[in-house]
């Protein structure tokens, strides 16, 4: 009897949220949350319903821009060290993105895990930008190399953090985007005052400022007052912006 072989597993590309544009001119690739180590196939329901509210509002603010905007799908739930599994499907994403839509650019977004996959496969050539909400980082280690910040150089990258983060070290996120902004100018960070991983107290007011970022990078439109003086702040200013409660309630439609 032959073997059966294993089938191969791939990352894939979601559904686009909101409806597909006949011809697109920008594309958001949606990075959820994951594990630090695990094999196990992620759930596509959990994954999409971390970023689901996220992609929907950015969908509905780039339609008339022609945004294209996915979930990836994941192969396993874990970065799973040297593997670095989400970075890979990221830059496979980013490729694929290329492959469907042509030369456009490309918005990495992620959440938790997600936000380090974002920032490490962020040196794709197609990639334009990074939003990194509540990075999960590694412990600075002596006998390790720090995350790489070098493949940013190029990219206008936003990672936002709240305070009270007791899953994933906003202090761990600050230290990297000071390494990143010393290659980068384009770097700035926003801390959500007293809110946790999920952003959730403050929610209104991160929606807005995602697609302030992301609509400003991908298709020119102006960034908002704090968006600007926060990239244009020196360290470690530009890096400690407070996300006014509010926001966005007086940005223009």
């Amino acid at each position: 009897m032959a073997q059966q072989t294993t089938p191969v597993r791939t990352a894939r590309l979601g559904r686009t949220v909101g409806p597909e544009p006949t011809a697109v001119s920008g594309v958001v690739l949606l990075l959820p949350g994951g594990e630090e180590v695990s094999t196990r196939r992620p759930s596509p329901v959990l994954a999409t319903a971390s970023v689901r509210g996220l992609g929907r509002r950015l969908a509905r603010a780039g339609r008339e821009q022609r945004l294209a905007t996915h979930v990836v799908h994941y192969r396993h739930r874990g970065w799973n060290g040297s593997e670095a599994h989400l970075a890979q499907d990221a830059a496979w994403a980013a490729d694929e993105a290329v492959r469907r839509y042509g030369d456009v650019p490309v918005c990495l977004v992620g959440l938790g895990m997600g936000g380090r996959a974002a920032l490490r496969a962020g040196g794709h050539e197609a990639v334009n930008c990074v939003l990194a909400l509540a990075p999960w980082l590694p412990e600075e280690d002596v006998a390790a190399p720090p995350e790489p910040v070098k493949q940013l150089v190029g990219r206008h990258v936003l990672i936002v953090h709240g305070t009270q983060d007791a899953r994933t070290d906003p202090e761990l996120s600050f230290r990297l985007a000071a390494r990143a902004k010393k290659a980068n100018r384009e770097v700035c960070r926003f801390e959500v005052h007293a809110d946790g991983h999920g952003l959730s107290q403050y929610r209104d007011e991160v929606l807005a400022l995602a697609e302030d970022f992301v609509m400003g990078v991908l298709f020119g439109r102006a960034f908002s007052r704090p968006v600007r003086d926060a990239l244009a702040a020196p360290p470690p200013l530009g890096l400690r912006m407070p996300l006014a409660v509010g926001f966005g309630r007086s940005l223009r439609r």
